[in-house]
């Protein structure tokens, strides 16, 4: 059986750097970790997990708690935290808080009773999950949306310049009573991209819906808005899976995006240029999220007394056919 000892003759290190390397800490040369791991897998050589987490006191594991899983946003920020995560020698576990408090916090304990190296998560609720891994010491990131009331590292998107920037777009193409269907209360980003809205438009009365961040609301919510008497000509939508809601009533309406309903929507899902009309959309860099937010991991995790970082990055309008007359 090959020993430790074998690999790094194999690959030129020391047994040091081979320790390091296989246990995934974020101080060593990625070039040089790809080298340990290959004269690892030439060897054959397989570490004593046990006797390793003994020594560590963790796993070489990052938590990923996510608010949705079937939404393409989320699914694109855990392949960039995989991706980051794999090219050091942690494996990622991915975990499904379906916007709910009570699970998000059940996967925290998980996490903290499994030693994850660290946790990164798109917040649900309160931050009283959190809080325990603070008080163990393990490091953790937010995504998406920053937690309440904590300081700490957090990768977002300036929604509410985006959702602004949107709405002025719909405004420049003659629409005049523009709605917003958007999220739950207290949902930062369902907050930051109604008031990006409320930022443009001169009035808003009778035309804002708020529902939970999925079809089935948005649909309700778009209903709702559309049998007005007096209806709105556009709507923003604060996500992709509100839009598939959306644009359902607006096929049961009889009502053509773009032609009889401007529709823009945050989010490029891969089925956006498909429609007839395309939709028009804020793409977010999703996958960018995800790695920023595992470099960020790491580095917490090599280093848990550095100040926290926020880190703010922007989004774009994709314009289509939906947002145009």
């Amino acid at each position: 059986m090959s020993t430790i000892s074998d690999v790094a003759a194999r690959a030129g290190v020391s047994t040091a750097t081979v320790s390091r390397a296989l246990n995934g800490k974020a101080n060593v040369d990625p070039e040089l970790a790809a080298r340990v791991r290959q004269a690892a897998t030439e060897l054959g050589y397989q570490p004593n997990g046990p006797a390793r987490n003994l020594r560590r006191q963790e796993a070489a594991v990052v938590a990923l708690i996510i608010s949705d899983v079937e939404n393409p946003f989320f699914t694109a920020i855990a392949r960039g935290v995989e991706d980051v995560a794999h090219e050091v020698g942690y494996s990622v576990v991915l975990c499904n808080s379906d916007e709910n408090a009570d699970k998000e916090n059940r996967y925290i304990d998980i996490a903290i009773q499994e030693r994850v190296a660290g946790v990164i998560l798109s917040p649900s609720g309160p931050a009283a999950g959190v809080a325990k891994l603070a008080a163990r010491g393990t490091a953790y990131v937010a995504v998406d949306r920053p937690l309440p009331d904590r300081d700490s590292d957090v990768v977002l998107v300036d929604t509410r310049l985006a959702a602004a920037q949107a709405t002025a777009h719909l405004v420049a193409q003659g629409y005049e009573r523009i709605g917003c269907i958007t999220g739950p209360a207290g949902v930062r980003t369902a907050d930051d991209r109604l008031a990006g809205y409320r930022d443009t438009v001169k009035t808003t009365k009778n035309l804002v819906r708020r529902s939970e961040y999925k079809a089935a609301g948005a649909h309700r919510a778009a209903a709702s808005l559309l049998s007005q008497p007096n209806p709105p000509d556009a709507l923003l939508v604060a996500n992709n899976a509100m839009a598939v809601g959306v644009l359902r009533a607006l096929q049961e309406l009889n009502l053509r995006p773009g032609r009889d309903v401007g529709v823009v929507a945050f989010d490029d899902a891969p089925w956006a240029e498909l429609l007839d009309p395309p939709l028009t959309v804020v793409a977010q860099p999703a996958y960018e999220i995800g790695t920023e937010a595992a470099r960020l991991l790491l580095a917490r995790i090599a280093d848990n007394t550095r100040p926290p970082t926020v880190t703010t990055l922007g989004a774009r309008l994709i314009e289509r056919a939906s947002s145009h007359r």
